[in-house]
Parts: C-alpha cells; sequence; structure tokens
C-alpha cells in the first residue's frame, strides 16, 4: 500500500507519514518479538531448526536497515517522493522474500509442536507489547482481511466507542492513500 501511495502525488504526506510509522514500528515489534521470544519456544521444543531461526534473524537485521531507512526518509506535500517509493519498495521486498524463507520452517513446528499454552503466552506478550504508533491501521488492516470474530480474538478488550473511533480513523487514513485521483 505505501509502494503505491508513494507514487500518487496526490495523497496527502499526513497520510503517508501515519502508514510509514505504522509500518516502521510494528515490523520492527513483530521481528525483535520472534527473535527474542518465539524463538526460544521454538528451540525448546524443535532444536534441530536451530540453524534455520539463526538465519531467519539474519534476515531479520537485514529489514532493521531498511526499515531504519524507511523511516527516516523525509515526507511532504508536493515533494518528490521517489525516495519513499524506493525505500517502501526495498522493505516490501525484503518482508516478501523473508516470509518465502520463514513461513515453511515456522508453521509444521508451531502446528505441530508448539503446545497451545505457549503459542497464547508469546501471543499475550506480543499483544501486551505492540507499539501504540497508529494502532489505529492495525485495527483496519486485521478488519480488511479477518471476520469480526477472528479480528475480536486478535485484539484486546478495547471499548466499543474507541474500537468505532479507531475503525473511522483507519478508514479515512485508507481512503486518502488510496484516492486514485
Amino acid at each position: 500500500m505505501l509502494v503505491e501511495a508513494a507514487g500518487r502525488s496526490w495523497v496527502p504526506a499526513a497520510a503517508l507519514t501515519e502508514l510509514r510509522d505504522f509500518l516502521v514500528a510494528h515490523l520492527h515489534h513483530h521481528h525483535e518479538s520472534e527473535d527474542g521470544d518465539l524463538w526460544p519456544v521454538i528451540t525448546a521444543v524443535a532444536p534441530r531448526v536451530a540453524e534455520g531461526l539463526v538465519a531467519l534473524s539474519v534476515e531479520h537485521h537485514q529489514l532493521d536497515a531498511a526499515l531504519d531507512a524507511l523511516g527516516e526518509v523525509a515526507v511532504a506535500d508536493g515533494a518528490d517522493r521517489a525516495v519513499l517509493q524506493e525505500a517502501a519498495t526495498a522493505v516490501r521486498d525484503l518482508v516478501l522474500d523473508h516470509l518465502e524463507d520463514e513461513e515453511p520452517q515456522l508453521f509444521p513446528v508451531l502446528r505441530d509442536l508448539v503446545s497451545l499454552e505457549a503459542w497464547a503466552d508469546f501471543s499475550k506478550k506480543v499483544i501486551e507489547t505492540s507499539p501504540t504508533v497508529s494502532a489505529h491501521l492495525l485495527v483496519g488492516f486485521f478488519d480488511r482481511v479477518g471476520t469480526p470474530e477472528e479480528v475480536a480474538l486478535v485484539l484486546p478488550p478495547i471499548p466499543e466507542p474507541v474500537m468505532a473511533a479507531m475503525r473511522q480513523q483507519a478508514q479515512a487514513t485508507f481512503e486518502a492513500l488510496e484516492e486514485t485521483g
């Protein structure tokens, strides 16, 4: 979404910055949670995958550098956004390549060997430590890919008036980012 929106000169800089900052914070948090919290759980039940997890952590460090570069790109209304688009493309491509490496290694172990209790503990910690940067976008993205029941499972309890406001704010940001001119 950021790559495409950065290529549209009419998208407000505020919306681009909001999405950029969300992606940087949440992707950092995601892989830091894996490295620090999930990998020890997995290696405890499947030591044979430890070497693969080290390789995934190396990819996380590469992603760190790309995320830091993306986070440093200046975004302004009316400015050339080629640098933003290049940095966003680099992050997107790294994430897609990383997922191709990560999913085949993790999913079988998570499915077959990690206990529901261990997964619940990990999930709880991830939720509790999740960045608050543009948290409304997290709700909006979950709404785009999950059923209401699934979204309720992954989000902490949020009072309905607050949840409604977060959804409305996310929708406004998405509309600004996806405006076709």
